[in-house]
């Protein structure tokens, strides 16, 4: 999954997100950082529940048709160590392909369980890449997850003091409906300006405004 970012966002269209929120933010003195990270996290269970189950089917139906073939001819004592010899090389097999083909990954993990660690995930980043620092604590982080192909919107409390959380969701809509159209930098664009829309009235630029966190964060 590593080359995931690389491969959602060229080095031309970064720059263009960075330009997007150079200009949002020209009206006020909110932050806005998108944020664009390769996986929320690695889902381990999923690896290991559907090379399991697999391999587990494999083996079976191996053991099934060996038997079938060999009942007229008796079954050996070589035969009885046909299933876990066929259990734990589909199991290696099984657990490699669903690490590194990431639809198949994605079969396996509830929508459920990828919004838990987005949220989560995002509220880490959001501390951690230093969002409530601000002057006027004004910071938005518009998290993008890229394996998921979810987004998750914070805004730091002076904003939210103003600014009706759940205005965030249409951030997140538009963020997701891009993606699903393969056209994530207009929609991170978009998203950015909505949000320098929904904040200028509130927190307007301030004539010793700097800006004070990166325009674009790529984890």
């Amino acid at each position: 999954m590593r080359d995931l970012t690389n491969k959602f966002l060229s080095e031309d269209e970064k720059n263009k997100i960075r330009n997007c929120v150079a200009k949002a933010e020209k009206t006020t003195s909110g932050e806005i950082v998108p944020m664009v990270v390769t996986a929320s996290y690695h889902y381990p269970m999923a690896e290991m529940t559907g090379s399991l189950i697999l391999s587990l089917l494999t083996a079976v139906i191996a053991t099934l048709i060996v038997t079938v073939q060999k009942s007229w001819g008796g079954i050996t004592a070589l035969d009885m160590w046909l299933f876990p010899a066929v259990f734990a090389v589909a199991f290696v097999v099984f657990y490699e392909l669903i690490k590194n083909i990431l639809f198949l990954k994605r079969l396996l993990i509830t929508k459920d369980e990828m919004k838990e660690e987005v949220g989560e995930a995002a509220l880490k980043a959001f501390y951690s890449k230093g969002l409530t620092n601000t002057r006027d604590r004004t910071g938005i982080l518009i998290y993008i997850s890229v394996f998921e192909k979810l987004a998750y919107v914070l805004a730091d409390e002076g904003i939210n003091s103003k600014v009706n959380p759940g205005v965030w969701q249409e951030i997140v809509d538009i963020v997701v409906e891009s993606i699903k159209a393969h056209k994530q930098t207009e929609g991170i664009c978009e998203a950015v300006k909505r949000c320098g829309e929904l904040i200028e009235k509130n927190f307007p630029i301030k004539p010793d405004d700097t800006n004070e966190l990166d325009n674009l964060i790529v984890d």
